[in-house]
């Protein structure tokens, strides 16, 4: 992992952990080399930052890497819905590819 990205990633969620964009770098950025701390970030996201649809597709990815499947589901469905709400048809599309093919390994 890059220290000085992690440095200036952190930096700027203290400067304001209220911006989902701050968090989500976190998270993805977790997800290389500490995974407790970005199932955190990711947690973070989903409870306080519901409607921050570029989430959906990697803590969807991230949770059914580590074999928590029911929340990988339910997160794959939420984000689905939104993307349909907030009529984004490409990260509809690729949440639904996504979600398709997490159900597919499910069922191998």
């Amino acid at each position: 992992m890059n220290g000085t990205l992690l440095s200036n990633l952190l930096s700027f969620y203290e400067e304001d952990p209220s911006d989902p964009f701050n968090v989500y770098a976190l998270a993805i950025e977790y997800t290389k080399s500490d995974p407790e701390k970005a199932a955190d970030f990711f947690d973070i996201l989903l409870t306080t930052h519901p409607d921050y649809l570029p989430t959906y597709y990697h803590a969807g990815s991230f949770f059914a890497s580590k074999e928590e499947v029911e929340k990988a589901e339910e997160i794959y469905r939420k984000g689905v819905a939104l993307a349909l709400l907030q009529k984004n048809t490409k990260a509809h599309q690729e949440l639904l590819r996504a979600y398709y093919n997490f159900m597919d390994e499910m069922d191998d």
